[in-house]
């Protein structure tokens, strides 16, 4: 017992400093300077993968068709007429004359990774050099396409990922789940940001030069990673280019779910999260310091007093994170509740390799590869 409480209070000493890194990092990246507005607008081509009617996607796609942007054209595409997205895309595509505007069908994709196919597909029909790869379920304000785009000017940045703001939908697992985004998850891309550079990059939001996409094997080469996103960043850091995490914080309509299917899709992400970085997603334990002061307690219950100062650096740094640098709200009460149902996921993570993936169950590789 003496040396489990050792372990376990050395793992929350190492969560600690984490959470204080991640206030640092907070601070840092909010002290960067932005780029200005460019003078000179370049032409930008925003892709845009449909699958389905979800939750706000109006509201989502309206909010590009109305940029404040003087050049720009928008490509969308879904696999079929029948999709139930269709009439709503044909409707505004009519009700936006001023935008250019196309709709692809582009049919049943030639492998499992959907996204990336119609993205490919897409990519093949955008006419400029820089591209915006944004899902179905993301919200921006009129100047995104202006801030974004201004990023790019220095002619050094090759890829800029948007961080989001998870907006929940109406079901508690949506909230909970919104709860984790807009802490853990933003606090370790900002800390990894701190501590090594942006090497990576994360959807839903890319925006990218397509002769660096197409430096890297293009978006085919990607199909095959379920986290295409991170492997896209990845491979463009590793052949020499800059990756940036960009200043413009976008909207992620999360929108609700069932337990099982939040279940699923997070188990899902954790054991593909485990095979794209397995010593980065060991080191994830280190962003979960409550659950880890409760079980020193648990070993020590004299240890009362390491629970108290747990939750005030918790609390700090997740209020740092979220409302501070995302604009989201943190619901404190939430916010427990949701870091130990997260610590399990995490756990649970570790065990198994093979996820269930639009309908089809597929095994995953060492290197975070499905195969069917």
């Amino acid at each position: 017992m003496a040396t489990v409480s050792v372990i376990l209070l050395l793992l929350l000493a190492g969560a600690l400093v984490y959470s204080a890194l991640s206030v640092v990092a907070a601070i840092r990246y909010l002290g960067a300077p932005s780029p200005p507005v460019a003078t000179m607008q370049e032409p930008m081509s925003v892709l845009k993968p449909l699958a389905g009617l979800d939750e706000g996607l109006e509201e989502n796609l309206r909010s590009f068709f109305e940029q404040d942007y003087p050049n720009f054209e928008i490509i969308l595409a879904a696999r079929f007429e029948s999709d139930p997205c269709v009439p709503l895309v044909r409707r505004l595509c009519a009700e936006y004359p001023e935008v250019t505007a196309r709709f692809l069908l582009v049919g049943e994709p030639a492998y499992p990774h959907a996204k990336v196919y119609s993205l490919a597909r897409l990519m093949r029909e955008a006419r400029h050099d820089l591209i915006v790869m944004s899902d179905s379920d993301i919200r921006v304000a009129r100047n995104f396409l202006q801030r974004v785009s201004a990023e790019f000017q220095d002619g050094e940045t090759a890829l800029a990922t948007c961080p989001y703001r998870a907006e929940a939908g109406s079901s508690i697992w949506s909230k909970l789940e919104a709860q984790g985004m807009n802490t853990t998850f933003w606090q370790g891309v900002l800390t990894a940001r701190l501590l090594d550079g942006m090497k990576f990059a994360v959807g839903p939001t890319v925006v990218a030069r397509r002769n660096v996409i197409e430096a890297i094997g293009g978006m085919e080469g990607l199909k095959d990673y379920l986290a295409e996103d991170f492997e896209m960043g990845k491979r463009v850091a590793e052949a020499g280019f800059r990756v940036m995490l960009s200043f413009y914080v976008v909207e992620h309509r999360i929108g609700s779910e069932t337990a099982a299917q939040n279940f699923a899709h997070r188990i899902r992400w954790g054991r593909t999260s485990r095979r794209s970085r397995p010593a980065g997603y060991f080191g994830q334990i280190f962003t979960y310091p409550l659950p880890l002061a409760l079980l020193v307690w648990g070993a020590n219950p004299q240890w009362w007093h390491v629970v108290a100062t747990t939750v005030v650096l918790r609390y700090a740094s997740a209020w740092m994170t979220s409302q501070v640098v995302l604009g989201a709200r943190l619901n404190w009460i939430l916010l427990p509740i949701e870091d130990i149902l997260g610590f399990l996921f995490w756990f649970a993570g570790f065990f198994g390799n093979t996820i269930i993936w639009r309908g089809r169950k597929y095994r995953l590789d060492r290197e975070g590869r499905a195969v069917h």
